[in-house]
This record gives C-alpha cells, structure tokens and sequence, in this order.
C-alpha cells in the first residue's frame, strides 16, 4: 500500500477491468449479510457512501459533527458558486448597454445576497436529509473517535457519550483552511475562505494570499463587484495545476478586471496599522507592501485527521493523510478513508466517486477508483475547466503529443455573450490520436467539460470527436472545432 499526498501521476492506461461478484440486477450482493457500516463525516463522500452502503442491504450510520453536506454544500462549493454568480450577473447588468439594454441605477445588497446564499445552502442540506431519511441511513450529530477496529465513540452535542460498534466504517472528514507559519496570521481582518464568505459587509479592497483556485475564485468575485483586490503567489504563476497557457489567459483576464496580479512573492508578515492591514513580501530579492481593509488566505487545505484517534488502532497516516489504496481501503481491512482526508484529488465530485467505490466494496464487490479522467473546475468569468494530461505533463512524461487550439471568438455562441477572450485546446497522441487531455476557458466551460471526460475515459480519438455532430449555435461545437485544428482542418478558424 502506498499513500499519495498529492495528485496522482496520470497514467496513458484504459480502465481496469473491475469483477463484481454475485451482484444482482438491484444492485444489491447475494448470498452476503447486510453488514453494519459507520460513515464518519455527511459531507459529499460521506453521505453519497452511506446512500450507496444503504441501497446495497447493509445497516448504515452517519455520524456529523456539524452541518450534512460538509465544506462543499455549506462553506465551499456551493456558497462560493452562489455569490459567484450574483457577481456575474451584477457585472452583465452594469455593462448591459452594450447588450442594448439601458439601466439607470444597479448595485448590490450585500445583506439580501447572503440570505440568498443562505436558503440555497438550507434548500440542499434539507435536501441530503431526505435523501438519508428515505434510505434509512441513521445520523447522529457528533464527534467521533477511533476505539477499537470495530468501534468508535460518539461524543454528541450535550456531552453524552455513546460507543458504536460497526463491521465496516468508511471515514470522511474532509479538510480544513490551511494557515501558515506567518507572523500576523491571527490578526483581526485576516480571513480564510470560510470567513470570507460570511463577511457582513465588502471591503473596499482585500489581499489575497495564493493564487490558486479558491484565491482567484474569490479575486473574481470581489473584483466584479468593484472591489480592489491584490493577489500575491509564491509560484512564477498562479493556477498551478492547470494548463500553463490557460492559466496565463486567466491571469491576462483577471488584469483587464482591476485586479492587482503579483507572482514569485513571499509573504513574510501581516501587520496592523491604523485600522488597515499591511501585507510585507519578497519579490524577487526586494522586500515590498501592500495594504488593505481585509486578507485572505488562500493557499490551500489540509486533511481534517486530528481528532480521530487514528495512531490507537493503527491506521497509517503520511503527512497528515490516510494512506489508502485504490480500492479506498486503509491498512487496516474493514476501514475504508475517502475524500480530502486521504489527500487524493481535493474535490467534491472525487469524494462522492470515492464514496461508491467503498460502499460496493464493502458489499463484496471487486471496484477500483480510476483517476485519469478527472474533470477540474474553476468559476471565474470565463469559467475555466480541464481533464487529462496538461501540456507540461505530456513534455515531462516524453509523450509525443499534438495540439490542437479554438479560439472562442470564432464561436458563435461566445461572440453572442460577449465573452470572446478563452480557448478550447485538445491534446492528443500524435500516433494514435487518442484524447490525451482538454483544457477549456469559455462561457459554462464547467457544463461543457463532460464532454471530455467522457472522451478520455473511453480513450476516444479525433476522429470519434470530429463524426459527432454537435448543435449550433453552442459552446460545445468549439470542442470539435479543436479537434479538427488538431488535424490542420478547423473550419471556422484559419489553421
């Protein structure tokens, strides 16, 4: 067994061949008991493990320390995705006269937009409970503690302690905000991701520390809503596990919004001065500041491992992760870790995938996460979203790749909403031309993106892109314009 702390090397490999044993056409594995499965955290690996553990006959209890959906659906993704959106759609308004629409006055209600926030992420939480009422999933709200392999105890809200004894248990406890070793850190105004989105009121301008995917979703954010914001990234770019030329077209966009883009810097301290925060760096051997009402730190997260007792029993651990493997099992037989605690791929849609391959493992069932199609996603305005191989792993690796770019300015849909600036880039095998990887910067690119997950994961070549017809006018027709440029034959752009 090995542990990955980091993204997994993608792999020029089809899909494994994956034996299920004695399954029946429900779903559910004949000629085993129904096992008793403890999930241990509701957020979008845990609960969609614990639905998928009670559809296949077992006995399933979650336990939750806070609120079910986790990060995602109560501080993360969705929250995040929300204000997002109004943002966009405040932008599109003021600068509607060039859609012919005149508008006298536009401004936002911060307050209103927090309630709206707020009964969206009410909605969905109602909604997850459903979901495990109707599944007859047993949720205990509390902290929970590794005993024994076959026990935990449950501290609840009131104090009581409780000791549950499982066959199976399936751990998600997600990740939290991770905060450097950096003088001025726990000053008041610095902020991580989850106070930034309950801030009370904007800030005129705010400091961002990272640029990756949260602090550029929330440099897009607070800039289209007129504020000012400086970015300040250690790396030489920002959006480190995207495609280098996206990202730069990303960071250009960014530019034309106002926001102040600033690279190879080290933060070293955070002071307060008169009510403002000042930001101290290094850049390039020169030591630089720069002040503000508001910093946020956004350079990452962390597995959230701390409080479960893992050493007692003997679960491996690697820098703070557990160790699995691809089955999403521990070194211990009947424990299972999915999600950001196994410090896999960080993202929702992998913890759920996760989530299935450890229930239908528990089931007696012979399943194996496969990682080489994994879509990414950042919502910025245009949105960005990619899967496969980046351009700078395929020259690592030595594969001998071609290119193939649409710019979306030639897309009819694009010009329409008036969001030109993006491409779509296909990168295939120059022998085979199979799909290798795809990397999308237009309007809805995170809708769109299936489509080439899809085509990796079957290992689909130019060819099979090409003969599909897609509808017009859309964004996806660009996906097969960047497969005709790959073979020097675009029709709606010069090659």
């Amino acid at each position: 067994m090995s542990c990955f702390n980091a993204m997994p090397k993608l792999e020029m490999t089809g899909q494994g061949e994956k034996k299920e044993y004695g399954k029946n056409n429900t779903g559910k594995t004949e000629g085993l008991k129904p096992r008793n499965v403890v999930v241990i955290g509701g957020g979008p690996g845990g609960y969609i493990s614990a639905i998928r553990s009670a559809q296949l006959g077992n006995k399933v209890t979650l336990i939750e320390k806070a609120e079910l959906g986790g990060t995602c659906l109560n501080v993360g993704c969705i929250p995040t995705k929300t204000l997002l959106y109004s943002a966009e759609l405040f932008s599109e308004i003021k600068n509607s006269r060039n859609m012919g629409i005149d508008v006298s006055e536009v401004s936002i209600n911060w307050k209103n937009l927090q309630k709206r926030k707020k009964r969206i992420v009410k909605k969905l939480v109602s909604g997850v409970k459903s979901l495990l009422a109707y599944n007859k999933v047993s949720v205990i709200k509390g902290s929970a503690k590794m005993e024994t392999e076959n026990s935990i105890l449950v501290t609840k809200e009131e104090g009581e302690i409780e000791k549950i004894y499982f066959d199976d248990a399936v751990i998600s406890t997600g990740s939290v905000p991770f905060a450097p070793l950096i003088p001025g850190i726990g000053l008041e105004g610095v902020l991580d991701s989850t106070d930034a989105l309950n801030l009370k009121s904007l800030p005129e301008t705010i400091v961002i520390i990272g640029g990756g995917v949260i602090g550029v979703e929330f440099a897009s954010l607070f800039s289209s809503l007129g504020k000012k914001v400086t970015i300040l990234e250690m790396l030489p770019f920002i959006l480190p596990p995207i495609d280098r030329q996206i990202s730069s077209l990303i960071a250009r966009g960014l530019g034309k919004q106002g926001v102040s883009l600033n690279t190879e810097c080290r933060v070293v301290k955070v002071e307060k001065t008169e009510g403002r925060l000042k930001v101290y760096f290094i850049r390039k051997g020169k030591e630089a500041s720069v002040e503000a009402e508001k910093v946020l730190v956004a350079i990452g997260r962390q597995a959230n491992t701390e409080d479960l007792n893992l050493k007692k029993i003997g679960i491996k651990t690697g820098k703070g992760h557990i160790c699995v493997d691809n089955h999403m099992k521990t070194n211990i037989d009947n424990i299972y870790a999915i999600g950001d605690c196994t410090g896999k791929i960080m993202l929702a849609h992998v913890a759920s995938e996760q989530g299935v391959v450890a229930a239908e493992n528990i089931s007696g069932h012979n399943v194996e996460m496969d990682y080489k199609a994994v879509p990414s996603c950042v919502y910025t305005k245009p949105e960005v979203a990619s899967v496969g191989f980046t351009e700078e792993q395929l020259k690592e690796s030595g594969i001998d790749y071609k290119t193939g770019i649409f710019p979306m300015g030639a897309n009819g849909k694009a010009v329409i909403s008036k969001e030109t600036d993006g491409i779509v880039k296909i990168l295939s095998d120059k022998k085979t031309e199979e799909i290798l990887g795809a990397h999308v910067m237009a309007p809805r690119a995170t809708d769109i993106i299936g489509e080439a997950a899809l085509a990796i994961r079957l290992e689909s070549t130019l060819d099979e892109i090409i003969t599909t017809i897609h509808p017009h006018p859309t964004i996806s027709e660009a996906f097969k314009e960047a497969a005709l440029a790959s073979q020097k034959r675009a029709l709606n752009s010069i090659n």
